[in-house]
């Protein structure tokens, strides 16, 4: 059994406001929470910074930098799974959801060769009880990807997947309405000169013609038959938003424009952003502005997307910059709420009787240090 510990003299964020208090776990459970020092002489002294609940991440495709540092660099998987975890609970993330592309829209893509490889690497990983945070998956289905229901079908009984998203990258539509953009993108990421870009965008064309509904419609489907959580991706339009709707999407992840925010998360969805796009001011690839939507309520969950870094820095960056959020309201965007939404409600809160996922926060002006990371009331980091 794990003995009991203590933190005093500690800023404590719970899910609806900041205490000054003592905070004590038994056996990796938060047991009691009290306004004021404690006296016990073993007890871990904050002297004034914050304790936050643990942070929940939805979507991190980071293995992957891990997985092919250089381009044909191919590294082991289980050292880059740990090499990746490691940066996961020093940024503060006790609970991660791998994003795990299925498809892509370039057939020889390191992620569709590592994808079994970097499955593989996480469920070793955790067999072996090699990590510090608690491991996830999320499946994204490239719908016009030819040869999803094949990949699909190989991984839909792994019983580590909490989420699987749909989404489709097909030039002139959703994250690429401007071609403009897609040119930048792809041609800056696989190096192809104008005609081979033509080809590149006609093929991208023809393969969401023949392939984008019906593997949808494949992906909903396994979706309710499994009680796998749903999200949309990069939808754009009301239509987007009333397909998600009909489709029981739980998580609307990166609209691409207020339009569509504004009507997932009237319609109950949990619109995600991410951290890079508020830390930055506007989207990489020039849809709308993150903090644009936080302004106007229509923000449910952040995600640290491709910089781990950015998940406690963008919440912090939207307290005293937009008016009706609080810290408390800050860090729930990143904790309580994304756990909640894929249903893990043992977790992202201070509350008496949750995993004891705690970081210790130091705040500075220009960066938030993070000094310690607990995960059921293990140090991590």
């Amino acid at each position: 059994m794990m003995a009991e510990q203590i933190f005093t003299n500690a800023r404590i964020i719970l899910a609806d406001q900041v205490i000054a208090g003592c905070l004590r776990l038994k056996d990796g459970i938060i047991a009691d929470i009290d306004e004021g020092p404690s006296g016990a002489a073993s007890a871990v002294d904050l002297a004034g910074d914050y304790l936050m609940p643990g942070f929940v991440e939805l979507h991190t495709d980071n293995l992957e930098k891990h997985m092919t540092p250089r381009p044909k660099a191919e590294w082991p998987p289980v050292s880059a799974v740990i090499a990746h975890d490691g940066q996961m609970a020093l940024n503060g993330i006790t609970t991660v959801l791998d994003a795990m592309g299925l498809g892509d829209v370039n057939q020889g893509s390191a992620r569709i060769e590592r994808l079994n490889d970097m499955i593989k690497g996480i469920g070793d990983a955790r067999e072996k009880k090699l990590l510090r945070s608690d491991h996830y998956l999320h499946l994204r289905c490239e719908v016009s990807y030819p040869d999803l229901p094949t990949v699909l079908d190989r991984q839909i009984g792994n019983p580590y997947i909490r989420m699987l998203s749909v989404m489709d990258h097909t030039p002139g539509q959703r994250q690429f309405v401007s071609l403009d953009a897609y040119y930048t993108y792809y041609q800056g990421k696989y190096g192809l000169s104008d005609g081979e870009m033509e080809a590149f965008i006609a093929s991208r064309k023809q393969d969401h013609a023949r392939h984008s509904h019906a593997h949808r419609k494949m992906v909903v489907e396994l979706a309710r038959l499994h009680s796998i959580v749903l999200a949309s991706h990069d939808d754009a339009t009301i239509d987007h938003v009333a397909e998600a709707v009909e489709d029981g999407i739980v998580v609307a992840e990166f609209p691409t424009t207020v339009e569509a925010a504004k009507a997932s998360h009237n319609a109950g969805l949990q619109v995600l952003m991410g951290g890079p796009n508020i830390v930055r001011g506007k989207s990489h690839s020039g849809n709308v502005s993150a903090r644009e939507l936080a302004r106007l309520g229509y923000l449910d969950v952040i995600s640290s997307d491709y910089v781990p870094h950015s998940l406690l820095f963008s919440a912090l960056h939207l307290v005293g910059e937009v008016n009706d959020i609080s810290l408390p309201h800050a860090i729930r965007l990143i904790s309580k709420t994304p756990a909640e939404s894929i249903g893990l409600t043992d977790r992202g809160e201070i509350a008496v009787g949750k995993r004891a996922d705690l970081v210790h926060v130091h705040p500075t002006p220009d960066h938030p240090v993070i000094r310690g990371v607990w995960s059921e009331g293990r140090r991590v980091a």
